[in-house]
């Protein structure tokens, strides 16, 4: 028995990309036991089931143990490295599998912030970040090399890192001793009222433009400089070069600030988010009622709905419901989003059930579209609706011509991604649980396991 499900699991790993990505260990109850990263998820999933596994002293009991008890394994594609491992830490906070000894915690990725706000804008490391008036980059995945990378980019903008409150207009500053980093060069000194708030402007956008770039014209240069000093041998200024370019590369393993959100970083207070999403949305009273609506599918199988609620900005789990879209095959999430829609809402507008304040849709303005179009071929009047598009976080309201893009910590921008991430989350947890039943009445079908006796 168990050789044949180490021959099914092998057969489906064959199917696997050789892409990085994250692949979840399931037992025989779908439950995910263990979650990984891979450069090549083929190669990686692989290897916990070759005959020359010895996983006992490679990874340890534990995963020893979870391998025996794994009977199904998945999937998800990334783009980069740096994304599977970013994608890895949310998906163990959000599951916590057994199997999983680490990323449990709320520990979260650091960022690089420019404080924008202030007068004298400082360039920190940080895994809190305001909520307001800064720049960020990252989520980056080794906090030792960032902070590397801070303090040589230091040595050419020359921005401050300490934490004093410094103001354009406070007199006292010409009285003020400024630190050693000054003495060394590695910082301007507006503590000290040694360069005026207009210069130091412009090294913070040319900071802010560096980063933004992808870096390349900056390597070269230090890697010629470092040559040079190698071919005079200067070793020990080719050495501290070779450290700086090592630093700067660093900057590239990063993750994206909207794709690779950390809900933990950024507590919003619920009734601040809901009062500044009735400012946007131009209600006369914060909403006390949002459902989010979501689609998931795999290739076009086994596609599902999800609606999820909640109540004065806080899950409320009981009014939760997921679909199996029946009036279509095939990936379509247009006419998904139109039947959940419909399946949802015609009670609402029989009287039999309440409307939410606000319906939040997963995606852009197409989806928002066919949700609409559902109320209207419904012939009724929706309440408002809204959809949260991912790669930008742009915004589309029902009845205006333009989306809204919000500052990242807007308080209702977070309490949509919020409710859109939880959305999501439950649709792919059903689809999830569709799917092993499928893969589990093939396998019945064809012999590979025993039928149920339940």
């Amino acid at each position: 028995m168990d050789e044949q499900r180490i021959l099914t699991l092998r057969e489906r790993i064959a199917r696997f990309p050789k892409t990085p990505g994250v692949y979840f260990m399931k037992d025989s109850q779908g439950r995910v036991l263990y979650i990984g990263k891979a450069k090549d998820l083929r190669s990686r999933a692989g290897s916990y089931f070759q005959p020359s596994a010895d996983l006992l002293n490679t990874r340890g009991p534990e995963i020893a143990r979870m391998a025996t008890m794994v009977t199904d394994i998945d999937f998800l594609d990334c783009e980069t490295e740096v994304d599977a491992l970013l994608r890895e830490a949310r998906l163990i906070k959000d599951i916590q599998p057994q199997f999983n000894a680490q990323l449990k915690d709320g520990k979260t990725f650091p960022y690089i912030e420019i404080t924008t706000g202030d007068d004298f804008p400082g360039v920190f490391v940080t895994r809190t970040p305001r909520h307001k008036g800064s720049k960020l980059y990252g989520p980056f995945s080794n906090v030792t090399a960032i902070r590397d990378a801070v303090n040589a980019l230091q040595r050419v903008f020359k921005y401050r890192t300490c934490e004093l409150d410094i103001r354009a207009d406070d007199a006292s500053r010409r009285f003020f001793r400024p630190c050693l980093l000054h003495a060394i060069k590695q910082c301007t000194a507006p503590c000290a009222d040694l360069i005026s708030k207009d210069v130091y402007k412009k090294d913070i956008d040319r900071l802010k433009k560096f980063m933004a770039s992808k870096r390349s014209v900056v390597v070269r240069q230090m890697t010629r400089e470092m040559n040079a000093a190698a071919d005079t041998r200067d070793y020990e200024e080719a050495a501290r070069l070779r450290d700086r370019i090592k630093s700067i590369e660093a900057l590239a393993l990063s993750g994206d600030v909207h794709e690779n959100v950390q809900p933990e970083a950024f507590f919003v207070d619920p009734t601040d988010g809901l009062q500044k999403l009735a400012d946007l949305l131009e209600m006369e009273s914060p909403p006390r009622s949002i459902e989010g609506i979501d689609i998931a599918n795999l290739m076009g199988a086994e596609t599902v709905g999800s609606l999820v609620c909640f109540i004065d900005g806080k899950p409320f789990k009981n009014g939760y419901r997921r679909f199996k879209i029946k009036s279509h095959e095939g990936s379509d999430d247009y006419a998904s989003i139109r039947e959940v829609v419909s399946r949802r809402y015609r009670y609402a507008a029989q009287g039999e059930e309440l409307y939410p304040d606000v319906i939040l849709i997963d995606g852009g303005l197409g989806q928002l579209h066919a949700a609409q179009e559902a109320f209207r071929e419904m012939d009724i009047q929706p309440p408002m609706v809204v959809s949260l598009a991912k790669r930008m976080e742009e915004i589309y309201i029902q009845a205006r011509s333009s989306p809204v893009r919000l500052p990242r910590n807007n308080a209702a921008l977070r309490l949509l991604q919020h409710v859109r991430d939880e959305s999501h989350r439950f649709a792919q947890h059903y689809h999830h649980i569709l799917r092993r039943k499928k893969t589990f009445d093939e396998d019945v079908a064809q012999g590979r396991r025993p039928p149920s006796t339940q």
